[in-house]
């Protein structure tokens, strides 16, 4: 049987010094601003590779955005729909200028909250919406969501299904297969290396690790 074409999805958070606004424990997934370009020029090198922003810090834009456009670079960018305009964060007119330019914009909900257990209103919050808020932040449908903190079970999937989206994006540091509605997401994390991005994100993974994530993404999806 032909093994289905895996990709390997990279989640950023912030960008170089933390700034205003963000808690201790968000700033450990601040990574400096040069290990993020050295990934940039190493995934050149790697076809399959897909890139994503979480949370919406101001540092899509003053250092992402100008890295990948600089390097003929797209990705997908998850901002916060609560945040937006907030000190720290990306604004509404700057979310905008992203999908202008051929990003990707998608919802990371409004709050920054686990969508697991959620009230009715709190889930149609997190799930409606954010997404309407930043559709009229772009100016256009948003149909991709990535799950806080990558905590999701199958309410959570069930609710995302029946809003109609089209992917849903996770943390679950393990290949994604192309296509596929969920979407795991390797997290690069203050203390990485360009040298540990290599080994622990880039590198070919044996395929009995690769079935050992199948099958816990699989279990955490039933729960």
């Amino acid at each position: 049987m032909r093994a289905e074409p895996a990709a390997v999805n990279i989640l950023f958070h912030g960008l170089g010094p933390p700034g205003p606004g963000v808690d201790a424990e968000a700033e450990k997934y601040f990574i400096p601003a040069d290990l993020f370009l050295a990934v940039l020029d190493e995934v050149r090198e790697h076809p399959g590779v897909e890139l994503s922003f979480d949370d919406g810090y101001a540092s899509d834009v003053h250092i992402a955005w100008p890295a990948l456009t600089e390097r003929g670079l797209t990705a997908r960018f998850f901002p916060l729909a609560g945040q937006l305009g907030q000190p720290g964060y990306v604004r509404a007119d700057e979310v905008r200028e992203l999908a202008a330019a051929g990003m990707t914009v998608g919802s990371h909900g409004m709050r920054h909250r686990s969508w697991r257990g959620l009230d009715p209103q709190a889930r149609r919050e997190e799930l409606v919406e954010a997404r309407q808020l930043l559709g009229a932040a772009t100016g256009a449908p948003i149909d991709t969501a990535a799950c806080p903190f990558g905590a999701y079970d199958r309410g959570v999937l069930t609710a995302l299904r029946a809003e109609g989206y089209a992917h849903v994006f996770t943390s679950d540091r393990q290949r994604a297969r192309v296509g596929a509605w969920l979407q795991p997401r390797y997290s690069v994390r203050r203390g990485d290396t360009i040298e540990s991005v290599r080994a622990q994100i880039l590198a070919t993974r044996p395929l009995r690790e690769r079935a050992r994530g199948a099958l816990a993404t699989r279990a955490k999806a039933w729960r």
